[in-house]
């Protein structure tokens, strides 16, 4: 199937159901639908890696534009690789930004990985080895998990909020770094900026100009994986299914998964010293895609889980 093709029903949509029938079918999992939160999408499915000791966690977290998409978008070569390696694997849902704009697809996120540390003995877990991956909206959320300050509360009366958000590493593909669409409009062009999945995601007015809707402003920044980036974050695996050429017009759905978010990611991290892995189609020709961005995201969080004693 031709990239594009894939970008733009990515941007708006879930799978197709064409798409979906040419998917592998994906192993039982060990664990489904359990409720990681109080919202009804507040769930996830787990395949555990046969192991006598704890296992790492690769949480997949699925794209859809923040407002289509669930959990069984999870790949079944990422399923497979990660198991072989003696990785164990869970799939979340989280909320739509049509019921529930941000933080809370975010916030979901960073909750499934409390959850599921704070259940690690109970799954066979090793709670200092967890990492994320995604595509698109599920992408970004990893990002933003993962660079954002650790929201562990110790305070708090709810033991999973008391639990550590931090990861080991993000291997994630076709990520938006940032949803400040002022930004993205510098990176992409304003017409991409302009997307209408970036205004569910902040639940603007009909009559709003997200370009100058000022009173939305704070939260493009603080949604802005980028803008949480700091020293010592965990290194990053980005891939991207365009090349680093130009856009073609029109530019809307293929330019919001444009590699430009990548390299914009990828000079902040080099001058911090922190590990940012960028490949492209280019790098990708002649291989099958799926097959081999799932081998090297698996490649790239067994480098960097810490080392079992």
């Amino acid at each position: 199937m031709n990239c594009y093709r894939i970008l733009a029903t990515l941007v708006l949509l879930a799978p197709l159901p064409a798409r979906q029938k040419e998917a592998p079918s994906l192993p039982p999992p060990d664990v489904a639908n359990l409720a990681y939160g109080p919202h009804e999408r507040n769930i996830f499915d787990l395949w555990k890696a046969p192991s006598k000791v704890p296992t790492p966690l690769v949480i997949y977290i699925y794209g859809g534009g923040f407002v289509a998409g669930d959990k069984n978008a999870v790949g079944k070569d990422l399923i497979d690789d990660c198991r072989r390696k003696g990785i164990s694997v869970a799939s979340i849902d989280y909320r739509y930004a049509t019921e529930a704009p941000y933080p809370a697809p975010m916030q979901d996120g960073a909750r499934a990985v409390q959850y599921l540390r704070l259940h690690a003995r109970e799954y066979n877990l090793d709670p200092k080895a967890f990492a994320c991956t995604g595509i698109s909206a599920g992408a970004g959320i990893c990002l933003w998990i993962g660079f954002h300050s650790d929201m562990a509360d110790a305070a708090n009366a709810d033991p999973v909020m008391r639990q550590s958000t931090r990861l080991s590493a993000m291997a994630v593909a076709a990520a938006q770094t940032t949803y400040d669409p002022r930004v993205i409009a510098t990176l992409i062009g304003e017409e991409t900026a302009r997307i209408k999945n970036l205004r569910t995601l902040f639940g603007l007015k009909p009559d709003d100009d997200s370009l100058t809707a000022q009173a939305y402003f704070k939260l493009y920044e603080d949604a802005s994986p980028v803008n949480h980036l700091k020293a010592g974050a965990p290194p990053v695996f980005l891939w991207y299914l365009q090349p680093k050429s130009p856009l073609p017009p029109p530019s809307t759905h293929i330019g919001i998964h444009h590699p430009q978010f990548g390299i914009f990611l990828k000079e902040k991290m080099d001058k911090l010293g922190v590990e940012c892995v960028l490949k492209t189609k280019e790098d990708y020709e002649g291989k099958s895609l799926t097959k081999q961005s799932a081998r090297d995201s698996v490649e790239f969080f067994l480098k960097h889980f810490p080392k079992q004693p």
